[in-house]
C-alpha cells in the first residue's frame, strides 16, 4: 500500500529532477574549481536526460520514470574565451548555479507538498 504512494508518476519525476539538480551541482562545483585549469572541458548534465524526463512523465509509466539515471557529459556546445583551452565561463556557471538553486527549491517544495498530503491522508492532521 505505502510503496503505492511512492510510485505514483508526479513523485518519481520530483525525485529524478532532484537527483539531476544534485549532479548538476556536483558539475558546477567541478567547472568552477577548474575555471582556470588549461585545457579543462566544461560538464553539465547530459543534454538527453532533461527530454527523457518528460518523455517518461508525459507516458505516465512509474517504471520508466523509475529506469532514467542522470549522468555527466562534456558541454560539446561551450566555447573557449581563451587561448588554454579552457571552456569555463564564471558568469555563465554562477547564473547556471541560480537556476539549479532555484529548481532544487522548487522540487523540494513539491516534494513536500506530497509528503505532507500523504502524511495528512495517513494521520488525519
Amino acid at each position: 500500500m505505502i510503496e503505492a504512494l511512492f510510485n505514483q508518476p508526479n513523485y518519481l519525476a520530483a525525485k529524478k529532477t532532484l537527483d539531476a539538480v544534485a549532479l548538476r551541482q556536483e558539475a558546477i562545483n567541478n567547472n568552477l574549481a577548474n575555471l582556470e585549469t588549461p585545457g579543462y572541458k566544461r560538464v553539465d548534465l547530459a543534454p538527453n536526460f532533461d527530454q527523457e524526463l518528460e518523455k517518461a512523465t508525459a507516458s505516465n509509466d512509474p517504471q520508466e520514470i523509475a529506469s532514467l539515471s542522470p549522468s555527466l557529459a562534456v558541454d560539446n556546445t561551450a566555447i573557449a574565451a581563451s587561448k588554454d583551452g579552457n571552456t569555463v565561463h564564471l558568469e555563465q556557471e554562477l547564473m547556471r548555479m541560480n537556476q539549479n538553486a532555484m529548481t532544487h527549491a522548487l522540487e523540494t517544495q513539491m516534494v513536500s507538498g506530497m509528503l505532507s498530503k500523504m502524511r495528512m491522508a495517513i494521520t488525519g492532521k
